[in-house]
């Protein structure tokens, strides 16, 4: 339990900041537009935070060496988050135009941010007293 509600803490908080600002600045979505998308995004970051977190711990363990920490961080962040932010703004009301545009800004901002985020997850983690795979040191799983 610890595990899931560590992963959703670091999702909602540093995502919700983020996707609003991509959202209202890049995508050109009003500040309703974006109130909408967060309201339909929340419930969605909780289903795919912890999701999120295992695919990560599992691509990383695969790819990390000899790819370095930044660019699997960055892989696993653009692979699983771009196809359900699309979906967001698309549910949210957004043009087509403006989905591809959104979606492909949040495709450059997830390489940017992959590295940023997988380290405020390990730090919540942490918080947390748990791994950097999300589990507490010497388990199985919690």
């Amino acid at each position: 339990m610890r595990t899931f509600i560590a992963d959703t803490l670091a999702l909602v908080t540093f995502f919700t900041v983020l996707g609003a600002l991509n959202e209202h600045y890049i995508a050109g979505m009003t500040w309703s537009e974006v109130a909408r998308s967060r309201t339909i995004g929340a419930p969605l970051m909780v289903l795919t935070a912890r999701p999120y977190g295992i695919w990560r711990d599992w691509l990383i363990g695969r790819i990390a060496p000899p790819l370095p920490r930044v660019a699997a961080d960055a892989l696993a962040l653009l692979i699983f988050q771009v196809p359900i932010y699309a979906a967001i703004l698309w549910v949210s009301g957004a043009s087509v135009a403006g989905v591809a545009q959104g979606s492909a800004s949040f495709a450059v901002l997830m390489l940017i941010v992959g590295r940023p985020y997988g380290l405020w997850l390990d730090f919540v983690r942490a918080r947390f007293g748990l791994g950097h795979g999300g589990m507490t040191p010497m388990t199985l799983g919690d």
